[in-house]
């Protein structure tokens, strides 16, 4: 079977093409992680932006960076995506190529990460190359960023013909949202990841940061998992939201872009999105994106729960001289809930400043040395790290939303 490309345009006018059509970002529901379920859904998203035949050319070597957010959690957790679905996308991508790596970059532990997702298993099963990125390598990239310039990018996704995008829908207590653009924020060493929440803990400057790591690895093909989504306190905090949803495109911002309308965010609140559709990488506007399949309003996840008002957010929502005094009223605090600590040290591991350490056995937060980054909040898996919400945040939480 023809692809897409053959059957319509020359090869000199596809690209032309590409650039003058709108972006396209498929809807399609999903009723759960059955593959009976699934598969259909990603068949129908893939058909409705043009086919996998139109993305991957056979032979293609292709690598599936999957959202595998640390530490080892189970699928039910709903912290990363979803095996199912990426079994779903892996079986369509073998009809076209035998050269598929999956994988993202896991701390290694006892027990394995890629043991307790289920992701062993699967790409044993499927014969498919499963990576731990930090274990291939990174290279040197240079990149003419707003914040970096180059970037350690991980070698697998480097050497990649075709790279495949499979974001988790989800918030995100720093970003507000994390999905296509932030799942590439795991393709450089985590070193450098802790370093970077460090040297640039505003979530406008984070968020460049984020695009500017996304300039040198744009996926060619997004599917992002939002058949069970999280709200609040995301993207490994927050609680389950069933959104019965798989969508797919060959522009990842415009795919965020849908994804954070649906559950009630304007686009351009994302840093992530905005950035990324000021610089070109993609567009985040909804009237230049066709969405196919069902219709945003007909899928949206109603009263969605964002999580706490990142400080940076609301620079520019009052007059210079009050930004200060209501940054400091609104700024998210973590706390330990001692009850629920374990002492497993993974908060401890993940702060960039030192500012989470463990004492008897128990967490503590040193309120001098944080910086609102999140990351021990991220990193814990058993709910002690909570963000409380002053009376203001509350307040004025609602501006975030449309």
């Amino acid at each position: 079977m023809s692809s897409v490309r053959e059957r319509c345009l020359p090869a000199f006018a596809w690209d032309t093409w590409v650039a003058m059509r709108k972006a396209q970002v498929a809807v399609v529901r999903a009723s759960g992680y059955e593959l009976g379920s699934v598969r259909p859904a990603v068949e129908r998203a893939l058909d409705l932006i043009g086919g996998l035949e139109s993305v991957v050319r056979p032979g293609a070597r292709v690598f599936v960076k999957i959202n595998h957010l640390p530490p080892p959690s189970p699928p039910e957790r709903g912290i990363i995506t979803h095996p199912k679905l990426a079994e779903a996308v892996l079986t369509l991508l073998r009809d076209l190529t035998p050269h598929i790596a999956l994988g993202d970059d896991i701390h290694p532990a006892n027990p394995d990460g890629f043991t307790v997702s289920g992701y062993r298993e699967l790409c044993r099963r499927l014969g498919v190359e499963l990576v731990n990125l930090r274990e291939r390598g990174f290279v040197r990239v240079p990149c003419a960023g707003v914040v970096l310039r180059e970037v350690f990018l991980a070698r697998a996704v480097a050497e990649a013909e075709v790279l495949v995008d499979l974001p988790k829908l989800k918030t995100h207590s720093l970003t507000l949202f994390t999905g296509a653009v932030k799942n590439m924020y795991g393709a450089i060493p985590a070193g450098l990841r802790t370093r970077y929440h460090g040297e640039y803990p505003k979530p406008a400057e984070f968020g460049q940061l984020l695009v500017d790591i996304f300039s040198v690895a744009k996926p060619h093909l997004t599917v992002m998992d939002g058949i069970m989504a999280m709200e609040g306190a995301g993207p490994a905090n927050g609680t389950l939201r069933p959104l019965g949803l798989v969508l797919a495109g060959r522009d990842a911002v415009a795919v965020d872009a849908v994804a954070s309308r649906i559950i009630g965010i304007d686009p351009f609140r994302v840093g992530t999105t905005k950035a990324a559709h000021e610089r070109g990488l993609g567009v985040g506007d909804l009237q230049e994106i066709e969405v196919l399949g069902e219709p945003t309003f007909a899928v949206a996840g109603r009263d969605f729960r964002l999580p706490p008002i990142p400080a940076g957010e609301i620079v520019g929502w009052f007059p210079q001289a009050l930004t200060g005094f209501v940054t400091r009223r609104l700024r998210p605090q973590p706390k330990v809930a001692t009850k629920r600590c374990v002492g497993c040290g993974a908060c401890a591991a993940a702060c960039p400043t030192g500012a989470a350490q463990l004492r008897a056995g128990k967490a503590r937060i040193d309120r001098r040395r944080c910086i609102q980054c999140m990351c021990c909040h991220e990193a814990c898996r058993f709910g002690a790290i909570v963000l409380p919400q002053s009376r203001w945040a509350l307040v004025l939480g609602a501006r975030r939303r449309r």
